[in-house]
């Protein structure tokens, strides 16, 4: 459980909704095809001059953003159901972080490894906000470089070099972080991938290869990952490295009772348990870190995202036992840690307890997701929705039987959606599932508009 216990009175900005009270009218508002005149022409020079290297979003030029509201260089308004793929938490523009920002850049931009009152005080701050047993931070800038910053870490404390990784698994496109994943397309074509990765199966419960439920579940890839050890292992593991849920692969989320399990096998074994909570922390699972869904004590803690809330910032929270291998230098970083993006740590962790968006993010969740289980029993596409707190997966298929991924249709229903007024985004192993995941900061109101948009959108493809 976070160590922060009080919870200081709200932030109140008349024009920012944040929270869980109610918009009082429609936000929405689509007024041109998509994309709009101003949007098409500069998607046109985008094309032009940038190479072409992100993946299919909706057809907008993104103006500005508030709270949960995107507005396009058109004037169209569309609520965000991505948050910049689970960056702006707080939503987006909050004055607090906005004025923060505003101020530390005036002032100091830049300071390498020499520490300013405004480092200081957001790594006192993280600490804080972070379970007991987390007592050392260190900042950096991404969440891959933050990965990469904990495997080597854990290689440094145990001496050895092996590292457990999932089938599934999304850490990075960086070198080592690409390696431990477990997806192909961050890996393919670019040589031979980083030595000492044994892998092992995450439990899928929607596409689960065993009976018996989630016991039967968490039995089989327990004994699977016995078996990735046996015939692949040298005898030099350092540890294992997972998220909580798989995000990339499609919001995956084991059964209750695996990430415990997996600890216990960790110490079992007297290797370093580490845990990715770069999109999964910050509130995003209805708990401030993923890892108090079962109390588990990972060793090594990745986190990003949420962190910076698009001020790029990341950082690695460690056991001070563990992370003391390390000597002086060994984890510099030339903006780590710097001014501006330590503002924003501190600022963001204060709105989060003054707005109660942990709090938030668990009921506005509840909310959403009574209402896609509801589209799950009216839509022949909808094969499962899961999730915790504001993060949620969608996942289509084009047989509720078979489960037969249904990658086609998801291109049509972002551009659809954003039609009607509601921007979205694809993940999944067969690029089939929708993301769910609104900045924490969204209204019941919103939630329910969001949620009217997606059921017109999904089901006007099916008729």
């Amino acid at each position: 459980m976070s160590k922060m216990a009080k919870k200081p009175v709200r932030m109140s900005s008349k024009d920012f909704h944040c929270g869980g009270g109610d918009a009082p009218t429609r936000v929405t508002s689509v007024t041109t095809a998509i994309p709009g005149p101003k949007s098409a022409a500069l998607l046109a020079k985008w094309k032009q001059y940038e190479a072409e290297t992100t993946g299919y979003q909706a057809q907008v030029v993104w103006d500005s953003g508030r709270g949960v509201v995107v507005t396009d260089v058109d004037g169209n308004r569309f609520i965000d159901w991505t948050s910049g793929v689970l960056v702006t938490n707080l939503g987006h523009a909050h004055p607090k972080l906005v004025a923060a920002v505003q101020n530390a850049a005036a002032k100091l931009i830049n300071n390498y490894e020499c520490p300013t009152e405004a480092r200081v005080r957001a790594a006192e701050a993280m600490v804080k906000h972070l379970p007991a047993h987390l007592d050392k931070v260190f900042f950096l800038t991404t969440g891959s470089e933050a990965v990469e910053a904990c495997l080597r870490i854990m290689k440094r404390k145990t001496g050895n070099f092996e590292i457990i990784g999932f089938e599934g698994g999304f850490h990075g496109r960086t070198y080592a972080a690409a390696s431990i994943g477990g997806l192909g397309g961050p890996k393919r074509k670019y040589g031979p991938a980083m030595p000492g990765v044994i892998r092992a199966p995450f439990p899928y419960p929607y596409r689960s290869p065993v009976a018996g439920g989630d016991a039967g579940l968490i039995d089989y890839c327990m004994s699977r990952l016995e078996d990735a050890v046996r015939y692949s292992s040298t005898g030099s593991i350092a540890g294992v490295f997972t998220e909580p849920y798989q995000g990339a692969a499609g919001f995956i989320f084991p059964p209750k009772g695996y990430l415990t399990e997996l600890e216990k096998w960790c110490r079992a074994k007297g290797i370093l348990f580490g845990l990715d909570e770069v999109q999964s922390s910050y509130g995003r699972t209805g708990t401030m870190w993923a890892m108090d869904w079962e109390h588990i004590t990972p060793d090594v803690v990745s986190i990003g995202k949420g962190i910076g809330n698009g001020i790029p910032t990341s950082a690695v929270a460690a056991k001070g036992e563990v992370i003391s291998c390390l000597g002086r230098g060994e984890m510099s970083s030339t903006v780590g840690g710097n001014p501006v993006s330590s503002a924003a740590v501190s600022a963001i962790l204060e709105v989060m307890d003054e707005e109660h968006l942990v709090e938030n993010s668990a009921r506005m969740g509840k909310v959403i997701m009574a209402r896609l289980q509801q589209l799950q029993e009216k839509s022949r596409y909808l094969g499962d929705v899961r999730g915790r707190g504001l993060i949620m997966g969608m996942e289509l298929v084009k047989d509720k039987k078979t489960k037969e991924p249904a990658p086609d249709i998801m291109k049509r229903l972002i551009d659809r959606c954003a039609e009607y007024g509601l921007l979205i985004g694809s993940v999944g192993i067969w690029g089939n599932v929708v993301r769910v995941a609104p900045p924490l900061c969204i209204s019941q109101a919103e939630a329910m508009e969001s949620c009217d948009i997606m059921e017109k959108a999904l089901l006007s493809l099916e008729s």
